[in-house]
């Protein structure tokens, strides 16, 4: 055995950073001439105290659970409580997900998330024509009630948390909810979970818009005053940063214009006359977990700081919970490969690996096989198993913040903050999120940062393992899921005869009622839950919207 000493010289002793670079570093040879995480951010070779390690503990850093939360929103963090372990599942009818969301359960899940089909994404019910070939291919189809009822058949609501992918129709899915939870007699204050609803995000990166940006932003704000008022514990807006860095952007743009999205709509409820205190705490965000590991871990704790230092000296937030950033990740589908597939089980349980280092609250861990299919069971429990396996058998929540403090991860948190502020700044300058999505400023920015990437792949300096090094040719099949044609079929005949079997006089005030609402700029949520309980479909309110709002048409501006 090696007998341990205390006798190591202390840093201040040792040879300084620049003595040991001149003199001993640069006599080595390295594997390559330069080095860059996968956002184009030089690596330093080494970071210490001399080189922009050094922090500020108290003004920097704080404790966890106290401002400005770089440590964690929480005290214990997950040495009191797991993360929310929320696999994302949605596939053809409603009874064939509340299948999966029961299997999930079963498995150890503790979270509900939902993704919907396109159709539902667009406003359209699987009737339409613009449906046709889409019903519950990408995710479950929900247009009625009914098909709300049946999705969470058997399921507590106030005894889960349930998070819905939706955004321009939103309002509708929410109403949905709302009124199966009105049914059931739930008190709406019992109910806990998110609903994406983030229109920026769509003009800038995912595209899925019925309405212009000013009235999309308007309705986004419609939930978050509703919550503020009627449903304390469930979050309106899913403030996402996912589907910007999925489009292309770097770990800075993404956090930068996820932060200014999530001021934008600040912005847009003080000026409805709302309270910071009263309406930010339920304010949560969505983050993408990519391969540059310690990157993604800085990116974290950059995003808490930043936006409490926003929340506090901008907006003169008093409440501690206002100005904690709390937010849902999801490992990047984007890094996923048809090729070697099996090789993403490691992709994902490096991110995951840093989403729980970088201190999320709940977290989705994409399946293997999410490139050629939605994901099977089995793929789906490998997937829960990597957060189970992480959370029980690595050790890494057994103490709080374990990476604070590191030169190089205190460095690097500075630097991606910073930089986000810049980027910040700019926006202000042209008049805030709105009018920067107007002019297409973050597009621009993530178009070109795609093209980036996109060209270091074709060079061969951007690795993909097993697609641009160590590919093997040929394909590896692995099981994926199909979906029946007949649940299209199945959709459609369900639709028509609701539509038919519903009181036609009480269908028609409700649709009268919503038009009103929207023309005369009410909260249209109200509104939205009575319609839908005698009836409406999430096709007709949508266009109602498309009616009263227009409809939004891509500038295409590069």
């Amino acid at each position: 055995m090696v007998k341990k000493t205390n006798d190591a010289p202390p840093f201040f002793k040792s040879p300084s950073y620049r003595a040991w670079r001149e003199k001993v570093y640069a006599s080595q040879k390295e594997r390559k001439a330069h080095f860059e995480s996968i956002s184009f951010r030089d690596q330093p070779e080494l970071v210490t105290p001399e080189n922009g390690g050094s922090v500020d503990y108290a003004a920097d850093l704080g404790n966890p659970g106290e401002y400005p939360y770089t440590r964690g929103v929480q005290p214990t963090m997950y040495r009191g409580r797991l993360w929310t372990m929320r696999q994302f599942a949605g596939f053809g009818s409603p009874e064939d997900t509340n299948r999966r969301f029961k299997y999930l359960l079963e498995h150890g899940q503790t979270g509900l998330s939902t993704a919907f089909d396109m159709p539902s994404l667009m406003g359209y019910d699987p009737d339409n024509a613009r449906s046709l070939g889409e019903v519950g291919r990408e995710g479950v189809s929900v247009a009625t009630i009914e098909d709300m009822e049946i999705l969470f058949g058997g399921i507590g609501l106030d005894q889960v948390t349930t998070s819905m992918t939706i955004n321009c129709t939103a309002t509708v899915a929410f109403a949905l909810y709302f009124a199966v939870a009105k049914r059931r007699n739930i008190s709406f204050d019992k109910l806990g979970g998110t609903i994406q609803n983030d229109m920026f995000k769509e003009f800038i990166a995912q595209k899925e818009w019925i309405c212009p940006p000013a009235p999309s932003v308007k309705l986004t704000c419609d939930v978050i005053e509703f919550c503020s008022q009627a449903a304390p514990k469930f979050n309106p807006v899913s403030i996402s940063g996912y589907h910007i860095r999925e489009a292309g952007a770097t770990a800075v743009q993404e956090l930068a214009f996820t932060i200014a999205d999530g001021l934008g709509y600040v912005d847009h409820c003080l000026g409805r006359g709302m309270k910071i205190d009263d309406f930010a705490p339920r304010l949560s965000f969505f983050f993408d977990v990519h391969n540059d590991f310690f990157e993604e871990i800085a990116k974290f704790r950059a995003a808490r700081r930043l936006w409490a230092r926003l929340m506090r000296e901008r907006y003169g937030a008093k409440t501690d919970a206002a100005c904690k950033l709390r937010t849902h990740a999801q490992t990047a589908g984007v890094s996923l490969t048809a090729q070697q597939p099996v090789n993403n089980v490691a992709r994902v349980a490096m991110q995951a690996l840093a989403a729980i280092l970088g201190g999320v609250q709940s977290l989705h861990t994409n399946s293997m096989d999410e490139t050629l299919s939605l994901p099977t069971e089995d793929a789906v429990r490998v997937a829960l198993r990597t957060q189970q396996i992480i959370a029980d058998e690595s050790g890494v929540t057994n103490v709080i913040d374990p990476l604070g403090g590191s030169y190089y991860v205190e460095r690097l948190t500075n630097e991606i903050e910073a930089e986000a502020m810049r980027y910040i700044s700019q926006i202000d300058a042209m008049g805030g999120m709105l009018h920067a999505v107007e002019v297409g400023f973050p597009q621009k920015e993530i178009a070109e940062a795609a093209y980036k990437f996109q060209l270091g792949v074709d060079a061969g300096e951007q690795v993909i393992v097993g697609v641009n090094r160590y590919s093997e040719g040929g394909e590896q099949e692995i099981p994926i899921l199909k979906i029946d044609h007949s649940v299209e079929k199945q959709q459609i005949e369900r639709v028509k005869a609701f539509k038919e079997q519903r009181n036609k006089a009480a269908w028609s005030h409700a649709i009268e009622s919503v038009e009103s609402a929207c023309r005369e700029g009410r909260n249209v949520v109200p509104v939205l839950i009575d319609a839908v309980e005698v009836g409406v479909t999430l096709g007709e309110v949508s266009d109602i919207y498309r009616k009263v709002f227009g409809v939004y048409t891509d500038p295409g501006m590069l």
